[in-house]
């Protein structure tokens, strides 16, 4: 059974996945090993990783400042572990400073080069598999956009209708919410304008007026379709023969999307 949401140091755990790999991070605020988190990009690994400890962050492909904040630190969090570019001098390093290390990693290593330097290894699923993360996520990169942009239109804007891009994970759903939010305080001015700065980097060639035309049919008729249901009601609304109507959506059929 989940839990209620709980936000650490920005980190969302709601999905049972979450709430384990929120578990093992507490845990390891109370013991002194090295832990590995691993999952995609954007999956909340650097997160999770800042929670557990309060230390300096560095990318491995960086080595050589690597190497010096392990002289000069008690603990370290190491991105993109994969990027290590000398393991035995990292190992040494580690072992002659007393160096504690937390470290993220998105790509393919040997097991046995993992467990050479972690005790305890962390696994976040990607957001996908963790759909109950997904809108609590959504509602905070919402207020990072009010306090950005600005207050938003309530009425224009509500989270649980927003799409969410998943794709990249907190990446791509981020930029999902954000541009909802800009779009939510559009009005046609700015519409026309975002068009106009779109079309003038495209045009120049014989056909533009006919190969252009679809950025209005598509969202026009993709509008139509969802309020009104029906290709009949479409057209009487949009005061379009039921034949070119038919033909529209024949001709935009793969960037429709329509079954």
């Amino acid at each position: 059974m989940a839990a209620d949401v709980v936000d650490h140091t920005n980190y969302i755990a709601k999905s049972r996945a979450s709430i384990e790999a929120l578990k093992s991070a507490n845990l390891l605020k109370s013991v002194t090993i090295n832990a590995l988190i691993l999952g995609e990009r954007g999956v909340g690994k650097e997160t999770l990783a800042r929670h557990i400890l309060s230390a300096p962050v560095v990318d491995a492909a960086f080595f050589n400042e690597l190497l010096t904040l392990i002289e000069t630190n008690s603990s370290v969090i190491v991105k993109n572990f994969h990027k290590i570019t000398n393991f035995k001098k990292l190992k040494i390093a580690l072992d002659t400073h007393k160096t504690r290390m937390i470290a993220t990693l998105s790509s393919p290593l040997s097991e046995s080069l993992m467990d050479e330097f972690f005790s305890l290894k962390i696994t976040i699923p990607p957001l996908r598999e963790r759909e109950e993360d997904v809108l609590p996520l959504i509602e905070k990169f919402a207020l990072e956009a009010a306090e950005m942009f600005g207050e938003a239109n309530d009425k224009l804007f509500e989270c649980k209708d927003i799409t969410p891009d998943l794709r990249h994970n907190c990446y791509s759903l981020r930029r999902s919410v954000y541009n909802a939010y800009l779009m939510s305080s559009f009005g046609e001015k700015e519409i026309l304008s975002m068009m106009e700065q779109f079309l003038s980097q495209r045009i120049g060639g014989r056909n533009d007026y006919r190969d252009l035309l679809y950025l209005f049919d598509v969202p026009l008729i993709k509008s139509g379709h969802e309020k009104f249901g029906s290709q009949l009601a479409m057209s009487e609304k949009f005061g379009l023969n039921r034949n070119t109507l038919r033909k529209k959506i024949n001709d935009y059929k793969d960037k429709l999307g329509f079954e």
